[in-house]
């Protein structure tokens, strides 16, 4: 979403694949190691490393490798951390001082590698069925994760190999895109809201459930992002976020204040995350 569609085909159809796929194929091809990947700069403060629907084919590699880390081998630990190795070589590059990781919602063996290159967990949450049954199956894979890769850790044969701790500590959870009137979430969505800070601290913290269990009263509610409804075309026409969108853009009159009050929800998000991994330091002043 950061790039336009010709610039994604161009980058896509580029030989040298500067993308993620490009940075690691060398490793999962037999061929050599993780190099440095190409950084899109997007932005003053924020470059991107393109994805890849290639990596698709690394999947079973990645698979295999996980157990043959428990047995010491040396490739097996090289293909395990090249995600987390290719993040911290794109933020030395470019100086950067926070990594933002995004994964498709599944448990498969790419998003495992993804996830133990992680210090962080931020769980996004539907206020539907779907993203209950989404907790009951992450909290405890994630916490096996966490166990195993501490034991594969001990095993790694090669001292000089840079190897990611594994933490994916889970800071808390997100509410998306709930339907709102009168500043409460309409009734069809409520009660899916009402059994989130239950399921999130029992599946994923393995802790009694919160009381009250309130979704506002739950600390590990990191924030509750409403639906804001035509913003969401704009941006994807402007390739921008929400809430900067303009009246160029499209988002005149009414818009402006949801722009606005969009722009204020994530602005509280984002301090609220960078608080809880201790890099509040790094958030600038609001702009008004």
């Amino acid at each position: 979403m950061f790039l336009s569609d010709e610039r994604l085909e161009s980058i896509w159809d580029d030989a040298g694949r500067p993308t993620i796929h490009g940075a690691v194929s060398r490793l999962f091809l037999g061929r050599g190691d993780v190099v440095e990947p190409a950084v899109e700069v997007v932005g003053d403060n924020i470059g991107l490393v393109v994805g890849d629907l290639s990596l698709s084919r690394f999947e079973d590699d990645l698979s295999r490798a996980w157990p043959e880390c428990a047995d010491g081998q040396e490739r097996a630990f090289r293909v395990m951390s090249a995600f987390a190795r290719v993040a911290q070589m794109a933020a030395q590059a470019h100086r950067a001082e926070v990594v933002l990781v995004d994964v498709g919602p599944n448990l498969g063996a790419l998003n495992r590698a993804a996830l133990i290159g992680s210090d962080y967990v931020v769980v996004p949450l539907g206020a539907d069925l779907f993203s209950l049954q989404g907790l009951r199956n992450m909290g405890p894979t994630l916490q096996d994760w966490r166990r195993q890769w501490s034991e594969r850790l001990l095993r790694n044969p090669a001292a000089d190999l840079p190897l990611p701790a594994g933490r994916m500590q889970p800071i808390g959870y997100v509410v998306m895109r709930h339907s709102v009137r009168l500043d409460r979430p309409a009734r069809a969505f409520s009660r899916w809201i009402e059994r989130i800070p239950a399921q999130y601290r029992e599946h994923v913290l393995g802790a009694p459930a919160p009381e009250p269990a309130r979704v506002e009263d739950d600390p590990n509610c990191l924030a509750r992002l409403k639906d804001y409804r035509s913003l969401m075309p704009m941006a994807h026409e402007a390739r921008k976020p929400m809430f900067l969108l303009r009246p160029a853009d499209g988002a005149f009159g009414g818009h402006q204040q949801a722009v606005r009050e969009c722009y204020g929800d994530f602005d509280r998000l984002s301090r609220e995350i960078l608080d809880r991994c201790d890099l509040g330091l790094l958030m600038p002043a609001a702009s008004p």
